[in-house]
């Protein structure tokens, strides 16, 4: 849970910030909700027959910030104890990053969930690929991924001493291993197995609208 709650921590905060907070008013509430949430095992409410952890945790957040408005922000919060690791000065360049909309709070936070969710997966991808001593491919290839403009295989493969079949190959089996991370990822934030494929669907739904 505490591993779930580190991975998806910046659209918690974001959602905070986007509520009228400042930088470290967001910051303590948010650490507050994560000390809450983790201590009084709030998960444990959750009907897990058709819980999402991505929706229950957005329900339990608001919740929690109704109850925070008629507080003192002055006060300590978390106890002195750093309950996910935040990172401030890159929530901040991040959140000043995000361009101007008008989609509704919700509708901002399941896409950011999703850019969440993608980088975590990304993440566990390119630590496999290091520990196997073939971070080379997966930074040569990696663009085939995320759509960005990458270079031909013909191109790549003399920079990786492989053939442009090799390259191929290797290109296909990345975007498998990917799908099956992708996968594994959402099974954590759901609470049956047969939920996943509708998560996925609403998640490519959040980022294309």
């Amino acid at each position: 849970m505490e591993k779930l709650c580190a991975a998806y921590w910046y659209p918690l905060y974001a959602f905070v910030r986007g509520q009228g907070n400042t930088a470290h008013d967001a910051q303590d509430l948010t650490q507050e909700f994560f000390a809450r949430f983790l201590e009084k095992r709030y998960l444990d409410q959750v009907d897990r027959s058709k819980g999402r952890f991505r929706s229950f945790l957005l329900v339990s957040l608001k919740h929690f910030l109704s109850n925070e408005r008629d507080k003192a922000h002055a006060q300590k919060r978390g106890g002195g104890f750093v309950f996910v690791p935040l990172d401030p000065q890159d929530a901040e360049t991040r959140y000043g990053l995000e361009p101007s909309h008008d989609e509704t709070a919700d509708k901002i936070f399941e896409r950011r969930w999703a850019l969440a969710l993608l980088d975590q997966v990304l993440a566990r991808l390119r630590d496999e690929y290091s520990s196997a001593g073939k971070a080379a491919i997966f930074d040569q290839l990696k663009g085939t991924l995320t759509g960005e403009e990458s270079a031909s295989y013909a191109e790549v493969a003399p920079a990786l001493g492989m053939t442009e079949g090799a390259v191929k190959v290797a290109a296909h089996r990345m975007r498998q291993r990917y799908r099956e991370i992708l996968r594994a990822e959402v099974a954590n934030t759901v609470a049956r197995p047969d939920q996943v494929g509708e998560e996925l669907r609403h998640l490519m739904a959040a980022l294309s609208g």
